[in-house]
């Protein structure tokens, strides 16, 4: 029998909105990255949050898809968290982030406020972000305003990109929501993919950034040959 929680949904729907979170006061965090180089411009804290109702066919992460309970953390808590590892950032990911707007747009604002900049990914397009807007929820609003770059749109295993970093298909957007990466845009084609691969403290291993499907399946046979354990992030 599969498992509801990791079943793909058989077409991207362009009407969906964002579901609202289940509890505006905390982050249901599926893993906490206290420094990163792979996630983003510079050195980065980056989260992923449990919970995705898009679930793109080829997500790397269909572990995170489902809305059960992950390690709800406390938003100041959160937020007090990342501005302690100080990074130049902090990188949103999932799940969805934009299914959980209203607890991230208030650790996203502590983060802004504190000078640091907010890259958020979502599998939404910016059309169904801005429709959300247009219905008055307040909360994608206000994750959008604590956002500096918003990587946006689902994932399409047939649109591999291989030139672009950080994202995986061609129709996803780099969009600047502030005047803070002025020139990135036009690096993008000259900025690397990278790949990083972390053991922990209990002997697994977990792997974040982006690589080519077929490379990252060929490293992560050997990973397991050799270690087993691996954590798929």
């Amino acid at each position: 029998m599969s498992d509801p929680d990791r079943t793909p949904r058989p077409a991207i729907d362009a009407d969906q909105l964002p579901r609202p979170a289940a509890d505006p006061g905390r982050v249901p965090l599926a893993r906490f990255l206290p420094s990163t180089n792979a996630e983003g411009p510079g050195e980065r804290t980056a989260i992923w949050v449990q919970g995705c109702s898009i679930r793109c066919p080829g997500c790397f992460n269909p572990h995170m898809w489902g809305f059960h309970p992950a390690d709800p953390v406390a938003t100041a808590d959160l937020a007090a968290r990342i501005l302690a590892t100080g990074t130049a950032g902090l990188t949103l990911l999932g799940g969805e982030p934009f299914d959980h707007a209203a607890p991230l747009a208030e650790v996203a604002g502590a983060v802004a406020e504190a000078g640091r900049s907010v890259m958020t990914f979502t599998g939404y397009t910016t059309a169904q972000l801005h429709r959300a807007v247009d219905q008055g929820r307040a909360d994608v609003r206000a994750l959008l305003d604590a956002t500096d770059l918003l990587v946006a749109g689902p994932f399409l295993a047939d649109r591999l990109d291989a030139v672009r970093p950080w994202v995986g298909s061609t129709n996803q957007e780099f969009l600047l929501l502030t005047d803070r990466f002025p020139e990135m845009l036009d690096a993008l084609g000259e900025t690397p993919d990278r790949l990083e691969i972390t053991v922990t403290a209990d002997g697994s291993i977990a792997v974040n950034g982006w690589a080519d499907p077929a490379t990252l399946e060929a490293l992560l046979a050997d990973l397991d040959a050799r270690r087993g354990g691996i954590q798929r992030l």
